[in-house]
Protein backbone atom coordinates (compact mmCIF):
# COMPACT_ATOMS: atom_id res chain seq x y z
CA UNK A 1 0.00 0.00 0.00
CA UNK A 2 2.85 2.34 0.83
CA UNK A 3 4.48 1.68 -2.55
CA UNK A 4 1.17 2.32 -4.32
CA UNK A 5 0.62 5.66 -2.54
CA UNK A 6 4.17 6.77 -3.37
CA UNK A 7 3.64 5.78 -6.99
CA UNK A 8 0.34 7.67 -7.13
CA UNK A 9 1.89 10.78 -5.60
CA UNK A 10 4.81 10.69 -8.03
CA UNK A 11 2.47 10.15 -10.96
CA UNK A 12 0.22 13.03 -9.82
CA UNK A 13 3.21 15.35 -9.43
CA UNK A 14 4.52 14.43 -12.89
CA UNK A 15 1.08 14.90 -14.43
CA UNK A 16 0.73 18.28 -12.72
CA UNK A 17 4.15 19.41 -13.92
CA UNK A 18 3.38 18.20 -17.42
CA UNK A 19 0.03 19.98 -17.36
CA UNK A 20 1.65 23.25 -16.31
CA UNK A 21 4.28 22.85 -19.03
CA UNK A 22 1.57 22.25 -21.60
CA UNK A 23 -0.42 25.23 -20.33
CA UNK A 24 2.64 27.48 -20.53
CA UNK A 25 2.90 26.80 -24.27
CA UNK A 26 -0.69 26.17 -25.36
CA UNK A 27 -2.68 28.15 -22.77
CA UNK A 28 -0.41 30.96 -21.53
CA UNK A 29 -3.29 32.84 -19.90
CA UNK A 30 -4.06 29.85 -17.69
CA UNK A 31 -0.40 29.36 -16.80
CA UNK A 32 0.01 33.05 -16.01
CA UNK A 33 -3.05 33.09 -13.73
CA UNK A 34 -2.02 29.95 -11.82
CA UNK A 35 1.77 30.31 -11.63
CA UNK A 36 3.18 33.38 -13.32
CA UNK A 37 1.14 36.08 -11.63
CA UNK A 38 1.63 34.92 -7.99
CA UNK A 39 5.39 34.48 -8.53
CA UNK A 40 5.79 37.84 -10.29
CA UNK A 41 3.63 39.63 -7.71
CA UNK A 42 5.76 38.27 -4.87
CA UNK A 43 9.00 39.12 -6.66
CA UNK A 44 7.75 42.65 -7.30
CA UNK A 45 6.71 43.28 -3.68
CA UNK A 46 9.91 41.87 -2.18
CA UNK A 47 12.34 43.61 -4.52
CA UNK A 48 10.51 46.86 -5.28
CA UNK A 49 12.54 49.28 -3.14
CA UNK A 50 15.93 47.80 -4.02
CA UNK A 51 15.06 47.65 -7.73
CA UNK A 52 13.98 51.29 -7.79
CA UNK A 53 17.16 52.25 -5.96
CA UNK A 54 19.58 50.50 -8.34
CA UNK A 55 17.66 51.79 -11.37
CA UNK A 56 18.05 55.39 -10.16
CA UNK A 57 14.32 55.89 -9.61
CA UNK A 58 14.58 57.26 -6.06
CA UNK A 59 14.98 60.82 -4.81
CA UNK A 60 16.17 62.34 -1.57
CA UNK A 61 13.33 63.08 0.87
CA UNK A 62 12.30 66.62 1.67
CA UNK A 63 14.01 68.43 4.53
CA UNK A 64 11.05 68.06 6.90
CA UNK A 65 10.67 64.36 6.17
CA UNK A 66 14.38 63.75 6.63
CA UNK A 67 14.32 65.67 9.96
CA UNK A 68 11.31 63.67 11.25
CA UNK A 69 12.85 60.36 10.18
CA UNK A 70 16.22 61.13 11.77
CA UNK A 71 15.09 62.78 15.01
CA UNK A 72 11.61 61.42 15.74
CA UNK A 73 11.52 57.94 14.21
CA UNK A 74 15.25 57.44 14.91
CA UNK A 75 15.81 55.73 11.61
CA UNK A 76 18.27 56.09 8.78
CA UNK A 77 17.20 58.52 6.08
CA UNK A 78 16.77 56.55 2.84
CA UNK A 79 15.99 57.74 -0.69
CA UNK A 80 12.29 57.75 -1.54
CA UNK A 81 10.95 55.58 -4.43
CA UNK A 82 7.61 56.18 -6.17
CA UNK A 83 4.78 55.24 -3.82
CA UNK A 84 2.70 52.22 -4.78
CA UNK A 85 -0.96 53.17 -4.87
CA UNK A 86 -2.48 50.08 -6.42
CA UNK A 87 -1.47 46.64 -7.71
CA UNK A 88 -3.89 44.50 -9.67
CA UNK A 89 -3.52 41.40 -11.77
CA UNK A 90 -4.98 40.82 -15.22
CA UNK A 91 -5.17 37.83 -17.52
CA UNK A 92 -1.98 39.00 -19.25
CA UNK A 93 0.09 40.77 -16.60
CA UNK A 94 0.17 43.22 -13.71
CA UNK A 95 -0.94 46.84 -13.50
CA UNK A 96 0.83 48.97 -10.89
CA UNK A 97 -0.23 52.55 -10.19
CA UNK A 98 2.61 54.72 -8.83
CA UNK A 99 2.63 58.20 -7.30
CA UNK A 100 5.78 59.96 -8.46
CA UNK A 101 7.75 61.94 -5.87
CA UNK A 102 9.01 65.43 -6.67
CA UNK A 103 12.02 65.13 -8.95
CA UNK A 104 10.85 62.20 -11.07
CA UNK A 105 8.89 62.26 -14.32
CA UNK A 106 7.34 59.51 -16.46
CA UNK A 107 10.25 59.70 -18.91
CA UNK A 108 12.58 58.47 -16.14
CA UNK A 109 10.60 55.24 -15.83
CA UNK A 110 10.33 54.87 -19.61
CA UNK A 111 14.13 55.06 -19.89
CA UNK A 112 14.56 52.21 -17.39
CA UNK A 113 11.71 49.97 -18.59
CA UNK A 114 14.13 47.35 -19.96
CA UNK A 115 15.94 47.11 -16.63
CA UNK A 116 12.64 46.80 -14.78
CA UNK A 117 11.55 44.05 -17.17
CA UNK A 118 14.61 41.95 -16.42
CA UNK A 119 14.51 42.67 -12.69
CA UNK A 120 10.94 41.36 -12.33
CA UNK A 121 11.17 38.63 -14.98
CA UNK A 122 8.30 39.73 -17.20
CA UNK A 123 7.98 39.88 -20.98
CA UNK A 124 7.63 43.66 -21.23
CA UNK A 125 7.10 46.79 -19.14
CA UNK A 126 5.40 49.87 -20.56
CA UNK A 127 4.70 53.14 -18.81
CA UNK A 128 1.50 55.17 -19.22
CA UNK A 129 0.78 58.52 -17.58
CA UNK A 130 -2.72 58.39 -16.10
CA UNK A 131 -2.79 61.93 -14.66
CA UNK A 132 -0.24 64.50 -13.46
CA UNK A 133 2.00 62.86 -10.87
CA UNK A 134 0.68 59.34 -11.48
CA UNK A 135 1.86 56.63 -13.85
CA UNK A 136 0.83 53.06 -14.48
CA UNK A 137 3.37 50.30 -14.99
CA UNK A 138 1.86 47.77 -17.37
CA UNK A 139 3.78 44.53 -16.99
CA UNK A 140 3.03 41.77 -19.48
CA UNK A 141 3.79 38.29 -18.22
CA UNK A 142 4.15 36.55 -21.60
CA UNK A 143 4.25 37.31 -25.31
CA UNK A 144 0.63 38.21 -26.01
CA UNK A 145 1.44 38.93 -29.67
CA UNK A 146 2.42 35.35 -30.40
CA UNK A 147 -1.24 34.32 -30.55
CA UNK A 148 -3.50 37.35 -30.80
CA UNK A 149 -6.73 37.32 -28.78
CA UNK A 150 -8.57 40.61 -28.73
CA UNK A 151 -10.09 41.72 -25.39
CA UNK A 152 -13.77 40.85 -25.08
CA UNK A 153 -14.73 44.46 -24.43
CA UNK A 154 -13.11 45.66 -27.67
CA UNK A 155 -16.09 46.64 -29.83
CA UNK A 156 -16.58 49.33 -32.52
CA UNK A 157 -18.32 52.41 -31.16
CA UNK A 158 -18.79 55.96 -32.37
CA UNK A 159 -15.77 56.51 -34.61
CA UNK A 160 -13.47 54.20 -32.64
CA UNK A 161 -12.48 50.86 -34.16
CA UNK A 162 -10.36 48.25 -32.30
CA UNK A 163 -7.93 47.00 -34.93
CA UNK A 164 -5.08 45.18 -33.20
CA UNK A 165 -3.62 44.04 -29.88
CA UNK A 166 -0.93 46.04 -28.14
CA UNK A 167 2.14 44.47 -26.55
CA UNK A 168 0.72 45.27 -23.09
CA UNK A 169 -2.46 43.26 -23.74
CA UNK A 170 -4.77 46.22 -24.40
CA UNK A 171 -6.59 46.89 -27.66
CA UNK A 172 -5.11 49.30 -30.19
CA UNK A 173 -7.99 51.45 -31.37
CA UNK A 174 -8.23 53.59 -34.45
CA UNK A 175 -9.94 56.76 -33.21
CA UNK A 176 -10.89 59.04 -36.10
CA UNK A 177 -11.76 61.93 -33.81
CA UNK A 178 -8.23 61.97 -32.32
CA UNK A 179 -6.21 60.97 -35.41
CA UNK A 180 -8.41 61.75 -38.43
CA UNK A 181 -5.79 61.03 -41.10
CA UNK A 182 -3.46 58.03 -41.03
CA UNK A 183 -0.73 56.32 -43.02
CA UNK A 184 -0.05 52.57 -43.03
CA UNK A 185 3.20 51.26 -44.52
CA UNK A 186 4.49 47.73 -45.02
CA UNK A 187 6.21 45.40 -47.44
CA UNK A 188 4.50 42.54 -49.26
CA UNK A 189 3.21 39.83 -46.88
CA UNK A 190 3.85 42.06 -43.86
CA UNK A 191 0.20 42.11 -42.76
CA UNK A 192 -0.76 45.47 -44.21
CA UNK A 193 -3.82 44.03 -45.95
CA UNK A 194 -4.75 42.20 -42.74
CA UNK A 195 -4.71 45.51 -40.90
CA UNK A 196 -7.01 47.04 -43.50
CA UNK A 197 -9.37 44.07 -43.29
CA UNK A 198 -9.76 44.47 -39.54
CA UNK A 199 -10.32 48.18 -40.06
CA UNK A 200 -13.07 47.58 -42.63
CA UNK A 201 -14.57 44.87 -40.42
CA UNK A 202 -15.05 47.42 -37.63
CA UNK A 203 -16.04 50.37 -39.82
CA UNK A 204 -18.69 48.30 -41.62
CA UNK A 205 -20.61 48.04 -38.34
CA UNK A 206 -20.69 51.83 -37.81
CA UNK A 207 -22.99 54.44 -39.40
CA UNK A 208 -20.34 55.83 -41.76
CA UNK A 209 -19.86 56.03 -45.51
CA UNK A 210 -16.97 53.91 -46.77
CA UNK A 211 -15.19 54.93 -49.96
CA UNK A 212 -12.55 52.70 -51.51
CA UNK A 213 -9.70 53.56 -53.89
CA UNK A 214 -7.99 50.40 -55.13
CA UNK A 215 -5.99 50.89 -58.30
CA UNK A 216 -5.09 47.20 -58.47
CA UNK A 217 -8.27 46.87 -60.52
CA UNK A 218 -10.19 46.44 -57.28
CA UNK A 219 -8.84 42.97 -56.46
CA UNK A 220 -8.64 43.83 -52.75
CA UNK A 221 -11.70 46.00 -52.12
CA UNK A 222 -14.30 44.77 -54.63
CA UNK A 223 -15.31 41.98 -52.26
CA UNK A 224 -16.44 44.64 -49.78
CA UNK A 225 -18.76 46.25 -52.36
CA UNK A 226 -22.03 45.68 -50.42
CA UNK A 227 -20.86 48.11 -47.74
CA UNK A 228 -19.05 50.65 -49.95
CA UNK A 229 -20.65 53.93 -50.96
CA UNK A 230 -18.07 54.41 -53.71
CA UNK A 231 -15.19 52.51 -55.30
CA UNK A 232 -12.53 53.61 -57.79
CA UNK A 233 -10.34 50.97 -59.43
CA UNK A 234 -8.26 53.06 -61.87
CA UNK A 235 -6.34 56.33 -61.57
CA UNK A 236 -8.87 58.10 -63.83
CA UNK A 237 -11.79 56.98 -61.67
CA UNK A 238 -9.81 57.98 -58.57
CA UNK A 239 -9.30 61.50 -59.88
CA UNK A 240 -13.04 61.89 -60.50
CA UNK A 241 -13.97 60.36 -57.13
CA UNK A 242 -11.58 62.63 -55.22
CA UNK A 243 -12.97 65.68 -57.04
CA UNK A 244 -16.46 64.73 -55.82
CA UNK A 245 -15.16 64.38 -52.25
CA UNK A 246 -13.51 67.82 -52.44
CA UNK A 247 -16.81 69.31 -53.66
CA UNK A 248 -18.61 67.54 -50.81
CA UNK A 249 -16.10 69.01 -48.36
CA UNK A 250 -16.74 72.52 -49.66
CA UNK A 251 -20.53 72.04 -49.41
CA UNK A 252 -20.13 70.93 -45.80
CA UNK A 253 -18.05 74.02 -45.04
CA UNK A 254 -20.90 76.14 -46.39
CA UNK A 255 -23.27 74.30 -44.04
CA UNK A 256 -21.01 74.97 -41.04
CA UNK A 257 -20.83 78.66 -41.94
CA UNK A 258 -24.61 78.91 -42.21
CA UNK A 259 -25.02 77.51 -38.67
CA UNK A 260 -22.16 79.50 -37.18
CA UNK A 261 -20.01 76.55 -36.11
CA UNK A 262 -16.51 75.42 -37.03
CA UNK A 263 -16.83 71.66 -36.58
CA UNK A 264 -19.34 69.14 -37.86
CA UNK A 265 -19.82 67.64 -34.39
CA UNK A 266 -21.15 70.97 -33.11
CA UNK A 267 -24.19 70.65 -35.37
CA UNK A 268 -27.46 69.16 -34.08
CA UNK A 269 -27.65 65.42 -34.67
CA UNK A 270 -30.48 65.79 -37.21
CA UNK A 271 -28.40 68.20 -39.33
CA UNK A 272 -25.05 66.45 -39.02
CA UNK A 273 -23.79 64.89 -42.28
CA UNK A 274 -22.63 61.30 -42.29
CA UNK A 275 -18.90 60.74 -41.65
CA UNK A 276 -16.89 59.52 -44.64
CA UNK A 277 -13.82 57.26 -44.41
CA UNK A 278 -11.69 57.07 -47.57
CA UNK A 279 -9.61 53.88 -47.82
CA UNK A 280 -6.70 54.23 -50.26
CA UNK A 281 -4.86 51.01 -51.09
CA UNK A 282 -1.35 51.25 -52.66
CA UNK A 283 -1.17 55.03 -52.77
CA UNK A 284 1.92 54.91 -55.01
CA UNK A 285 -0.34 53.97 -57.94
CA UNK A 286 -1.91 57.43 -57.66
CA UNK A 287 1.46 59.17 -57.86
CA UNK A 288 3.25 57.17 -60.55
CA UNK A 289 2.75 58.04 -64.22
CA UNK A 290 3.87 56.24 -67.37
CA UNK A 291 3.46 59.07 -69.89
CA UNK A 292 3.63 62.84 -69.90
CA UNK A 293 -0.09 63.04 -70.71
CA UNK A 294 -0.83 61.59 -67.26
CA UNK A 295 0.86 64.46 -65.40
CA UNK A 296 -2.30 66.58 -65.32
CA UNK A 297 -4.31 63.73 -63.82
CA UNK A 298 -1.61 63.08 -61.22
CA UNK A 299 -1.62 66.78 -60.31
CA UNK A 300 -5.38 66.71 -59.75
CA UNK A 301 -5.17 63.59 -57.60
CA UNK A 302 -2.33 64.89 -55.41
CA UNK A 303 -3.94 68.30 -54.98
CA UNK A 304 -7.26 66.72 -53.95
CA UNK A 305 -5.58 64.40 -51.44
CA UNK A 306 -3.62 67.25 -49.88
CA UNK A 307 -6.71 69.44 -49.62
CA UNK A 308 -8.69 66.65 -47.96
CA UNK A 309 -5.85 65.86 -45.56
CA UNK A 310 -5.46 69.52 -44.58
CA UNK A 311 -9.06 70.57 -44.12
CA UNK A 312 -11.55 67.70 -44.23
CA UNK A 313 -11.26 66.68 -40.56
CA UNK A 314 -13.69 69.30 -39.32
CA UNK A 315 -16.39 68.19 -41.81
CA UNK A 316 -16.09 64.47 -41.04
CA UNK A 317 -14.08 63.21 -44.03
CA UNK A 318 -11.15 61.01 -43.01
CA UNK A 319 -8.27 59.48 -44.97
CA UNK A 320 -6.79 56.02 -44.44
CA UNK A 321 -3.81 55.68 -46.78
CA UNK A 322 -1.82 52.45 -47.30
CA UNK A 323 1.31 51.74 -49.28
CA UNK A 324 4.66 50.01 -49.39
CA UNK A 325 6.71 53.21 -49.51
CA UNK A 326 5.69 56.83 -49.24
CA UNK A 327 8.42 59.42 -49.57
CA UNK A 328 9.78 62.15 -51.78
CA UNK A 329 10.77 59.57 -54.43
CA UNK A 330 7.08 59.40 -55.40
CA UNK A 331 7.31 62.96 -56.64
CA UNK A 332 5.95 66.39 -55.89
CA UNK A 333 3.40 66.56 -53.09
CA UNK A 334 4.18 63.23 -51.41
CA UNK A 335 6.10 64.71 -48.49
CA UNK A 336 3.52 67.45 -48.01
CA UNK A 337 0.70 64.89 -47.91
CA UNK A 338 2.58 62.63 -45.49
CA UNK A 339 3.03 65.53 -43.07
CA UNK A 340 -0.77 65.80 -42.74
CA UNK A 341 -1.24 62.14 -41.81
CA UNK A 342 -1.18 62.10 -38.02
CA UNK A 343 -1.60 58.41 -37.28
CA UNK A 344 1.21 56.10 -38.38
CA UNK A 345 1.34 52.30 -38.54
CA UNK A 346 4.50 50.69 -39.93
CA UNK A 347 4.68 46.93 -40.57
CA UNK A 348 7.76 45.00 -41.60
CA UNK A 349 9.65 46.98 -44.23
CA UNK A 350 12.44 46.13 -46.65
CA UNK A 351 14.77 48.96 -45.63
CA UNK A 352 15.37 51.35 -42.79
CA UNK A 353 14.55 54.36 -44.95
CA UNK A 354 10.94 53.21 -45.31
CA UNK A 355 10.60 52.91 -41.52
CA UNK A 356 12.02 56.43 -41.21
CA UNK A 357 9.45 57.72 -43.72
CA UNK A 358 6.65 56.57 -41.47
CA UNK A 359 8.04 57.14 -37.98
CA UNK A 360 11.04 59.46 -37.93
CA UNK A 361 9.00 62.67 -37.78
CA UNK A 362 6.57 61.47 -35.07
CA UNK A 363 8.38 58.80 -33.00
CA UNK A 364 12.08 58.44 -33.94
CA UNK A 365 12.69 55.99 -31.07
CA UNK A 366 10.40 53.49 -32.79
CA UNK A 367 12.37 53.31 -36.05
CA UNK A 368 14.79 50.55 -34.87
CA UNK A 369 11.85 48.48 -33.58
CA UNK A 370 10.02 48.67 -36.92
CA UNK A 371 13.22 47.76 -38.76
CA UNK A 372 13.58 44.50 -36.77
CA UNK A 373 10.09 43.02 -37.18
CA UNK A 374 10.63 39.34 -38.16
CA UNK A 375 9.19 37.97 -41.41
CA UNK A 376 7.54 35.02 -39.63
CA UNK A 377 5.27 37.37 -37.66
CA UNK A 378 2.92 38.92 -40.25
CA UNK A 379 0.58 41.52 -38.85
CA UNK A 380 3.13 42.88 -36.37
CA UNK A 381 3.64 46.63 -36.61
CA UNK A 382 4.61 49.77 -34.74
CA UNK A 383 1.80 52.29 -34.20
CA UNK A 384 2.59 55.92 -33.41
CA UNK A 385 1.07 59.37 -33.56
CA UNK A 386 2.14 63.00 -33.28
CA UNK A 387 2.13 62.84 -29.45
CA UNK A 388 5.45 60.98 -29.58
CA UNK A 389 4.05 57.82 -28.02
CA UNK A 390 4.29 54.48 -29.81
CA UNK A 391 3.48 50.83 -29.19
CA UNK A 392 4.07 47.46 -30.78
CA UNK A 393 0.87 45.87 -32.10
CA UNK A 394 -0.32 42.84 -34.04
CA UNK A 395 -3.59 42.40 -35.91
CA UNK A 396 -5.61 39.18 -35.52
CA UNK A 397 -5.77 36.83 -38.49
CA UNK A 398 -8.96 37.72 -40.39
CA UNK A 399 -9.99 36.25 -43.74
CA UNK A 400 -11.44 38.22 -46.63
CA UNK A 401 -14.50 35.97 -46.59
CA UNK A 402 -15.19 36.88 -42.96
CA UNK A 403 -14.97 40.62 -43.68
CA UNK A 404 -17.05 40.23 -46.85
CA UNK A 405 -19.76 38.46 -44.84
CA UNK A 406 -19.86 41.32 -42.33
CA UNK A 407 -20.09 43.84 -45.18
CA UNK A 408 -23.10 41.94 -46.53
CA UNK A 409 -24.73 41.73 -43.09
CA UNK A 410 -24.39 45.49 -42.56
CA UNK A 411 -25.17 46.58 -46.12
CA UNK A 412 -28.29 48.32 -44.78
CA UNK A 413 -26.01 50.90 -43.13
CA UNK A 414 -24.87 52.29 -46.50
CA UNK A 415 -26.10 55.92 -46.30
CA UNK A 416 -27.94 57.79 -49.02
CA UNK A 417 -25.13 59.69 -50.72
CA UNK A 418 -26.35 61.14 -54.06
CA UNK A 419 -22.95 62.56 -55.05
CA UNK A 420 -21.35 59.11 -54.85
CA UNK A 421 -24.03 57.21 -56.78
CA UNK A 422 -21.97 57.17 -60.01
CA UNK A 423 -19.20 55.39 -58.08
CA UNK A 424 -21.37 52.91 -56.19
CA UNK A 425 -19.93 49.46 -56.99
CA UNK A 426 -22.07 46.79 -58.55
CA UNK A 427 -23.34 44.30 -55.98
CA UNK A 428 -24.44 41.02 -57.57
CA UNK A 429 -27.55 39.44 -56.12
CA UNK A 430 -26.84 36.40 -53.96
CA UNK A 431 -28.57 33.44 -55.52
CA UNK A 432 -30.31 31.01 -53.16
CA UNK A 433 -28.72 27.58 -52.86
CA UNK A 434 -29.92 25.03 -55.35
CA UNK A 435 -32.25 22.38 -53.91
CA UNK A 436 -32.24 18.97 -55.53
CA UNK A 437 -35.71 18.14 -56.79
CA UNK A 438 -37.39 15.14 -55.29
CA UNK A 439 -38.90 12.55 -57.60
CA UNK A 440 -42.66 12.65 -57.91
CA UNK A 441 -44.32 9.63 -56.40
CA UNK A 442 -47.80 8.49 -57.14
Amino acid sequence: MTDLSVWLEATGAAAGAGGLGYAKVRAPRVYWSLVGMPVTWGRFVLSYRSTMDVCGLTVQPSGLRAFMTRNVARREVLPVPPKIRRVRGTSTGLRVTLRLPAGLEPADLVATSERLRHAWGVHSVTVAETKPGYVELRMTGYDVLRRVRMPRKARPRGLVVPVALREDGTAFERDYRKAPMALTLGANHSGKSMYQRNLIKGLAQLPVALVGIDCKRGVEQTVYAPRLSGLATTPDESASLLAVLVAEMEDRFDQLRQHGVSDMWELPAELRPVPVVVLVDEVAELFLISAKKDEERRERIVTALIRLAQMARSVGIYLEICGQRFGSDLGKGATMLRAQLTGRVVHRVNDKQTAEMGLNDVAPDAVPVASLIPMERPGTAVAADSSGGWSKIRTPDTSRDEVAAICRDFAHLVPDFPALKPFRPYVPAVSPPLVKARPVTS
